[in-house]
């Protein structure tokens, strides 16, 4: 296997002729060149070149010889090029991890201008919960999560990002499913049928979502059991029962649900931004830059 040394050594006498002019070229004396191109020979066990005491010229095997090398020494540039563009963050893939409800703004805002400031980047995007996205974080298998955790994780760094309140969501054809946005009384739903979130999907949501429940004086029934925010306010408009939500999720949805704010207006957790503790990836560093100047 040939070195991309020896190819650009080869291919400067190739398109010269000259050993001297070659290594003039390449910014080195004559004799080394001559010394690598006899190397180079001898490596191969073929004659790349005729040589006389007049002249220099390649044989019919340098001439096939020299259009691979041509090749090989292209790989390299752009080899080296692509790796000068990842480091500065203009080209390469950024895989985002992201829960359910954080699935409108400021995301979308954040992500338009991340794409229109790196158009060669390709953004993969997965919906997790809370916790598998820090198990993936922690695999390599994202660079980046919105998620929703409020304990600290050896290894990942927690940016706050959004602080929501919870709505109760309710069918269309429910009493308190008026026009008006007046906020509504949290126990007034305590003997309603509810849809609820399975506490694994997102522990610490699920607990917020019951701490809300029992701060209010009850413990909610739940009937109907949804794996994401999106499920719950399906399960919602299909009449199946009334349920919380942050307000940013209601406004993302198509349907019929309507939702009332809370009289206590109770805080939800805070949707973070989060990533492997130390990174360096540009492409990580770029996408904080945009979603702490859009929020």
């Amino acid at each position: 296997m040939i070195e991309v040394r020896q190819a650009r050594y080869f291919l400067a006498v190739a398109d010269t002729l000259h050993f001297g002019r070659a290594a003039e070229r390449l910014g080195m004396s004559q004799p080394p060149l001559s010394q690598a191109i006899l190397q180079l020979e001898r490596q191969l066990g073929v004659r790349l070149f005729d040589r006389s005491e007049r002249r220099v010229r390649l044989t019919e095997t340098g001439r096939s010889f020299a259009e691979e090398c041509r090749k090989l020494v292209a790989a390299a540039r752009h080899a080296h090029e692509v790796a000068a563009q990842a480091e500065a963050g203009l080209v390469g893939t950024l895989r985002i991890g992201v829960v359910t409800s954080a699935l409108g703004e400021p995301l979308l805002g954040t992500l338009a201008a991340f794409r229109h400031a790196r158009p060669r980047v390709d953004v993969h995007l997965t919906e997790v919960d809370t916790g598998e996205g820090q198990e993936a974080l922690a695999r390599h298998e994202i660079d980046l999560a919105v998620i929703r955790p409020s304990a600290p994780v050896r290894g990942l760094r927690v940016r706050p990002w959004r602080h929501d309140r919870f709505v109760i969501a309710l069918p269309a054809g429910h009493p308190l499913a008026g026009d008006t946005t007046d906020p509504v009384d949290l126990t007034r739903f305590a003997d309603e049928p509810w849809v609820w979130l399975r506490r694994d999907a997102s522990p610490d949501y699920h607990d917020q979502l019951m701490a809300t429940c029992r701060r209010a004086g009850f413990t909610p029934d739940a009937r109907h059991i949804a794996n994401s925010v999106l499920t719950q306010l399906a399960m919602v408009d299909c009449g199946l029962g009334v349920t919380l939500v942050p307000n940013v999720a209601v406004r993302s949805v198509r349907g019929t649900v309507a939702h009332r704010p809370l009289t206590d207006r109770a805080d939800i957790v805070e949707l973070s931004l989060v990533s492997r503790t130390g990174t360096h990836e540009p492409l990580v560093r770029e996408f904080l830059h945009h979603a702490q100047r859009d929020r």
